[in-house]
């Protein structure tokens, strides 16, 4: 399905803003994501969403799958931040259940959508390992694994993951990791590793520091409040968060996130736990502003072993104590800092919230806080990301025109 515009050159040079002379020069740029672009804004929208401000960014979502045979495979295009371009194969219901072909039905509209939009020098910015067996045969000029989580412990992760993740790491130019817990995992299996942790867009977060009208339905809720945003799954620790709530009824928590992968009815229901469900990126520092404490209460599970949560530098820029369970990439270096109090137990927890809600009046934690936030930011992780890209990019050239100069004599 061609796009109603006509096609921008495959390769431009852009400055990444004007009180910087950082300039680069990239193909279009091809990522396969397992997350959908309108889901959670996180580490995918910060950084491509960057990388769409100077040049074509292409965000291939997983197949939509009709209930029915009355479509052929095709693509849709929706037009994002920054004129990214959310790409939405649709296959038949037929091919639901024959992976194979469905891989093939996507590779061949693939195939014919770069034609069509006259990409010719793309890089490949893998989110899934799953997406190997539709983007076969072409040949990126830079593929890069940005491996943001441990897809493979996660539930109801597909078998064969494992498996093409070793069939990424072979093709890939660079790993690129979303945490340092993860950076020594894949270091060991790909000799061209990086670790890039979650970051923060200080000046959006930082909004919940100034006076912001409170949000409706949290309006009526009593404080202290005790927050949390996130996907609800299985890394969120339901047990203690049930614990919390029932130890401390003077406390109310309330819980930011869409429900996924577990069943609903399995979270704890005391009165003073609040469900708000989930709110858009914009929304959050409004949300922030009226919580007392900001909270990690993830589970110590397989799924967890991995995490770089982006929330961490989010809640601290929005100016709120937080407490974490022992998360290594929290305990690293926030809790090492004492920017973030640790908490294991429920009991443990509820401690370190009493201490936390008083947090605030404590000027040397919060200079330390901003002191550590300025050295991290995504435009900064997004202009390593690309300094790293135009050095691989430009040892290619120069051994391509090496190669033909030989050629030639």
């Amino acid at each position: 399905m061609p796009l109603n515009q006509s096609a921008e050159p495959p390769l431009r040079a852009s400055t990444i803003a004007p009180a910087d002379p950082v300039t680069y020069a990239l193909p279009d740029l091809v990522c396969f994501a397992h997350l959908h672009w309108d889901f959670v804004w996180q580490r995918p929208q910060h950084l491509l969403s960057r990388f769409a401000q100077h040049g074509r960014v292409f965000y291939v979502e997983d197949a939509f799958y009709h209930p029915d045979d009355l479509i052929e495979p095709h693509i849709e295009v929706k037009e994002r931040q920054n004129g990214l371009k959310v790409v939405v194969v649709h296959l038949p219901a037929r091919l639901r259940g024959n992976e194979d072909a469905a891989d093939q039905a996507q590779n061949d509209v693939l195939r014919q959508f770069f034609a069509e939009q006259n990409i010719q020098q793309y890089i490949f910015w893998y989110y899934t390992p799953m997406a190997i067996a539709k983007s076969r045969g072409f040949t990126p000029a830079l593929t890069i694994y940005d491996c943001m989580d441990e897809l493979a412990a996660f539930k109801f992760a597909p078998p064969a993951l494992r498996e093409r993740e070793q069939e990424l790491f072979k093709k890939a130019d660079y790993v690129f990791t979303g945490g340092h817990t993860l950076y020594e995992a894949k270091s060991q299996q790909h000799p061209d590793a990086h670790p890039f942790p979650s970051s923060i867009d200080k000046a959006h977060f930082g909004q919940a520091r100034q006076e912001m009208a409170e949000p409706a339905d949290q309006a009526g809720i009593a404080h202290p409040r005790v927050g949390f945003f996130g996907v609800v799954d299985e890394r969120l620790d339901i047990e203690l968060l049930g614990q919390l709530a029932e130890a401390h009824p003077e406390w109310q928590f309330v819980i930011i996130g869409p429900v996924v992968k577990i069943d609903p009815a399995t979270l704890p229901r005391p009165a003073n736990i609040h469900y708000l469900g989930g709110k858009d990126y914009q929304e959050l520092p409004a949300y922030l502003h009226g919580w007392d404490v900001a909270t990690l209460l993830f589970a110590d599970n397989e799924s967890t072993k991995f995490i770089s949560p982006t929330k961490t530098p989010e809640y601290l820029a929005a100016g709120r104590p937080v407490v974490s369970t022992p998360i290594r990439d929290v305990v690293r270096p926030y809790g090492d800092l004492n920017l973030v109090q640790i908490a294991a137990t429920a009991d443990e927890f509820g401690r370190a919230i009493a201490k936390a809600l008083t947090q605030t009046q404590d000027a040397d934690w919060r200079q330390r806080t901003d002191e550590y936030l300025e050295t991290i930011s995504w435009d900064l992780t997004w202009e390593q990301m690309v300094t790293l890209m135009q050095k691989k990019l430009t040892a290619s050239r120069s051994a391509g025109t090496a190669h033909a100069a030989t050629t030639a004599v």
